[in-house]
């Protein structure tokens, strides 16, 4: 068991460098933005290639969730060509198909981090009116 989730790994680790160099230097549909991957799963069967991205677009700070649906359907849309690719570029005689899908945990990540500062700052000032009126 352990073999077949390193091997998996092994393989998304590099599906992942393999899919960010064709999507900086082969991809130019004018249509994406900054792709950044950040996670491939690979399905123990090596039939799929899980892909979770983000986006940024020239100008912008963070992408609107048109930005993404649209970003999401080119990348998926254009799957068979990325496996085709792959296919060139590695050794393994099975080549997953990239399922790509928006990864929302750093959204995630920020808006957590945001209320934890928040309740901080609140606590902070709780704790400082306090001390006044104690002395």
């Amino acid at each position: 068991m352990a073999k077949d989730y390193s091997r998996t790994q092994r393989l998304g680790s590099s599906i992942k460098r393999d899919l960010a160099e064709m999507l900086q230097f082969q991809v130019k549909d004018p249509r994406l933005g900054i792709v950044t991957l950040n996670a491939v799963k690979v399905a123990s069967d090596l039939g799929y290639a899980d892909i979770y991205f983000t986006v940024m677009k020239p100008g912008m700070v963070d992408a609107d969730e048109p930005t993404i649906k649209e970003t999401e359907k080119v990348l998926n849309d254009m799957a068979g060509f990325l496996r085709t690719e792959l296919a060139r570029v590695m050794t393994t005689r099975i080549v997953p198909l990239p399922r790509f899908h928006y990864d929302v945990s750093l959204e995630r990540g920020h808006k957590l981090t945001n209320l934890i500062n928040k309740a901080m700052i609140e606590d902070s000032a709780h704790n400082h009116d306090e001390d006044e009126d104690n002395k």
